[in-house]
């Protein structure tokens, strides 16, 4: 603040803002962007929780303490060995990374997400039973019942199954 004839005068004051690249292996996350400059190249959600995390330049633990989980937990969700992802804290995940769930999931985690719907119609639109799906999966019907109601989840192992037979 400066005085002009005895009144003051105030200059803007700009804060200018520059936002850093933090994740700790900088090496790393430019070699992951430059194999897969699009989210599209990617197959599985582990990668896709990764890129969308690289893009806004955030640690795991950043995203970790947004979800509510442990660190070692969301380490674990990036590790391309996992199959199955609870939809609750994916989607916190999402709101955070400001993305559409659907862009983080893979093929098996999109059909979880509606799993009951999904099993059903593709059963009524063969034409088969419960048991007939069962013994073509190889588990009894009581499983299938069980998959269809949304009580347990079907194993990714099963559903690539369920896949080859026209899923």
């Amino acid at each position: 603040m400066r005085h002009s004839n005895e009144r003051p005068v105030y200059a803007p004051l700009f804060i200018y803002t520059i936002p850093f690249l933090r994740p700790k292996q900088l090496s790393q996350c430019e070699k992951f962007n430059l194999r897969y400059p699009s989210p599209d190249l990617l197959t599985t959600t582990a990668d896709k929780l990764r890129y969308y995390r690289y893009q806004k330049a955030l640690l795991q633990q950043d995203v970790a303490d947004y979800a509510g989980i442990d660190r070692s937990t969301y380490i674990s969700y990036e590790d391309t060995n996992r199959d199955a992802y609870p939809p609750d804290k994916l989607r916190i995940i999402a709101e955070f990374l400001q993305v559409d769930i659907i862009n983080l999931l893979d093929g098996y985690n999109q059909f979880l997400m509606a799993q009951g719907q999904n099993l059903k119609a593709l059963r009524k639109e063969r034409h088969m039973t419960q048991t007939e799906l069962a013994k073509l999966l190889g588990v009894n019907a009581g499983t299938v019942k069980k998959w269809e109601r949304g009580v347990v989840s079907m194993s990714k192992e099963k559903w690539e199954k369920l896949l080859q037979i026209g899923g």
